[in-house]
């Protein structure tokens, strides 16, 4: 029972430092958090390991809600409680070590930043104004973009978890490659969406994954629908890139369609 809390703890925090990442604007302290997030996912993983060799099981259940803050310390303050709150779970084994010295680093981190005035900063990640930075795209346009980040914002983070939660339980060397190369992919999406989505004024957790989604028991049907995905994924990409009147916009969303047309390669490698 402790560690399934510490796997939804772990996987909480993974989320509020990702997502504090996306809503930072300064690029300095964006990339940090970012990379810290990383390392978290990677807790998540070394957490999950030791829960399958105990014999108990992990789930993608948590009741975490983003708070909308508006300033930088204020993202950066609750991150502080979060990473305190959760270095009570933690024994004296050797992953738990390992979390705790990653942990304490982050913290002199953020109280480094908060020490320094200048590092403070409006937040408009949560401003719902629904603009694209200084782009003037026309409602219809800022309406299809919005739906569009939603809907894949969740895609991604559901695909992220589904196939750490497989690759954790095979022994196939080639089935093991292809879901981190999948996990990879879909995080770099994950955070294309999340900025974007933070321009824009409209950050926000993706849903919660229900466990039939990543319990999954017909391995050949889940590709096949996976692979079906892909191509409605592909197509979303399409419509929007002949929709928005901007080429920047344009060329990012056929570069997204392009790489969802190679993982579908890398799914049919699973069959």
């Amino acid at each position: 029972m402790q560690m399934s809390k510490l796997y939804q703890a772990k996987h909480e925090l993974w989320l509020s430092i990702l997502f504090a990442s996306f809503a930072i604007n300064d690029k300095q302290i964006k990339r940090d958090l970012y990379n810290f997030s990383t390392i978290e996912f990677r807790h998540m993983k070394w957490v999950g390991g030791d829960v399958l060799k105990s014999g108990d099981d992990y789930n993608y259940d948590r009741t975490k809600t983003l708070k909308k803050s508006e300033t930088v310390f204020e993202v950066l303050n609750h991150l502080l409680v979060e990473l305190k709150e959760t270095a009570l779970l933690y024994s004296d084994n050797v992953l738990d070590t390992r979390m705790k010295t990653d942990e304490n680093y982050i913290i002199s981190y953020i109280t480094a930043l908060l020490e320094e005035k200048k590092n403070d900063a409006e937040v408009t990640a949560f401003n719902m104004k629904r603009t694209y930075a200084d782009k003037e795209l026309p409602k219809e346009q800022i309406d299809a973009l919005t739906m569009f980040l939603f809907e894949e914002s969740y895609k991604e983070y559901e695909l992220i978890l589904v196939y750490a939660y497989m690759q954790a339980r095979t022994e196939n060397i080639t089935h093991f490659n292809v879901f981190q190369d999948l996990i990879d992919e879909s995080h770099f999406h994950l955070q294309s969406f999340g900025e974007m989505m933070a321009k824009m004024g409209i950050l926000a957790l993706p849903r919660e994954l229900h466990e039939l989604t990543y319990k999954v028991k017909d391995i050949q049907k889940f590709v096949v629908d996976g692979i079906a995905e892909e191509e409605a994924a592909k197509e979303m990409c399409r419509s929007l890139s002949g929709a928005i009147e901007d080429d920047g916009l344009k060329r990012f969303f056929d570069f997204v369609n392009y790489q969802e047309s190679y993982h579908i390669e890398l799914m049919k490698r699973l069959l």
